[in-house]
Order: C-alpha cells, then structure tokens, then sequence
C-alpha cells in the first residue's frame, strides 16, 4: 500500500509559520502577562485587584484570568490608588 503525501506551498507554509502580532492596545481581551506589561503594575498586585468580588473587568477561560481591556483601563482612569 503506498501512502499518499501531500505538499504545501512555500507561500502557505511561510503564512501557517507567521504568528499574526496584535499590539495589546487593540486587543480586546488581555492577558494577566499582557495587562502586567502593558500598565507597569506587577503581576502580584493585579491578581490582587482582580480577585475581588466586584472586579467586573475579569473573566476566566479555564483556568487562564482574562482582563477586558476597555474596562479595566476605565477602571485604571477612575481609580488614584490601587
């Protein structure tokens, strides 16, 4: 019996090895890492914050903590110490 190979082009294997870079400015959702990098605030300190009861600017995919951009920059602008 003689397995059937297939090949792909150059082209759409350079596309499949590219990792499309979104900047964290114009992603909806973030990362912990990416909420971190992104306002300077340490890692620790945003667990912190978003393990309150009424953190309304996390969500979580499994186990992975999300933050909802949008919101947590506003909750950032209206806050003068966290």
């Amino acid at each position: 019996m003689e397995k059937k190979t297939e090949t792909i082009s150059p082209e759409l294997t350079s596309l499949l090895k590219k990792k499309k870079e979104v900047r964290i400015s114009e992603k909806p959702t973030i990362t912990l890492e990416e909420a971190a990098a992104y306002t300077g605030i340490g890692i620790n300190r945003l667990r912190l914050i978003s393990n309150r009861s009424d953190c309304r600017f996390v969500f979580y995919v499994g186990s992975r903590r999300m933050f909802k951009r949008k919101q947590f920059e506003e909750f950032l602008e209206s806050n003068y110490s966290i």
